[in-house]
């Protein structure tokens, strides 16, 4: 089995121990890898066994040479491994081992639950998973080199904890967006005001003309000004606007025809 096809099987049931029991999956993974050298061992092939666990499992036991350690010494002997029906039950087992540990010291491994990659791989050897002095950094050098470490998932606190920061982020973002549209809101109130004064202003100025006499009559009014006359009753034709505007109303309406037409 290829390293991308044995991660892809596993992975999934790595990932979801980890939801439920918080064993990181890069450690599940990691672990399954080294002790099954991609599942190619006899141990995995005879028993289904991933982990190297040994005693008595679902399916009776194997018994198999196996490289202890002394120090740094290895010595090799027989001993008896846990038999499996399948992969799923030996990933369960090593969740079980991890959680409850041994009769002695049932929290020898809770050192690894919800820790990141590294400290995962230390602490299950601290915990006396196996007696290789370099058991850890095969562990870490693995999970590094086939980055395993991104199918591990933030524990309860720290998936709690991200979920704040993004929601204060968003309300951040949205008190942000409120701000500016309050200020949009003040300032087209401020560019209305503005206008309905430059109005204000104009209508003023606009009255005041109307109440000023013009220099000489308006060309508009000409007409009605010279009928005035002719009818004689116009004598004085400077006024105002309003009044060179009725003029031109009488005029329209035929006030000032000749009355001997």
């Amino acid at each position: 089995m290829k390293p991308h096809e044995f991660i892809a099987k596993l992975a999934p049931i790595a990932t979801e121990d980890m939801r439920k029991y918080g064993v990181p999956a890069s450690l599940t993974l990691a672990q399954a890898i080294l002790e099954s050298n991609w599942g190619t061992s006899g141990l995995t092939q005879k028993a289904n066994n991933l982990f190297g666990i040994k005693g008595t499992g679902p399916a009776g036991s194997v018994t198999m040479p196996t490289t202890e350690y002394r120090g740094n010494t290895p010595y090799t002997v027989q001993a008896q491994f846990r038999k499996y029906n399948g992969w799923h039950e030996s990933v369960d087992d090593h969740t079980r081992l991890i959680l409850n540990g041994t009769r002695d010291k049932p929290k020898r491994y809770h050192g690894v639950l919800w820790a990141d990659y590294k400290t995962a791989a230390t602490e299950i050897w601290k915990g006396g998973y196996a007696t290789d002095p370099k058991y850890p950094q095969k562990l870490i050098s693995i999970m590094e080199q086939y980055s395993l470490h991104r199918y591990d998932l933030p524990s309860p606190e720290e998936e709690e904890r991200m979920k704040i920061e993004q929601l204060t982020a968003e309300l951040q973002k949205t008190q942000g967006e409120l701000r500016q549209l309050a200020n949009q809101y003040a300032s087209a109130l401020n560019t209305l005001s503005e206008q309905g004064n430059t109005i204000k202003q104009l209508h003023a100025r606009l009255k005041k003309l109307e109440a000023q006499q013009p220099d000489q009559v308006p060309a508009w009014a000409e007409d009605a000004v010279k009928a005035a006359k002719k009818a004689e009753a116009l004598n004085d034709p400077d006024g105002s606007y309003d009044f060179y505007r009725m003029l031109t109303i009488l005029h329209r309406m035929g006030i000032f025809s000749d009355p001997k037409k």
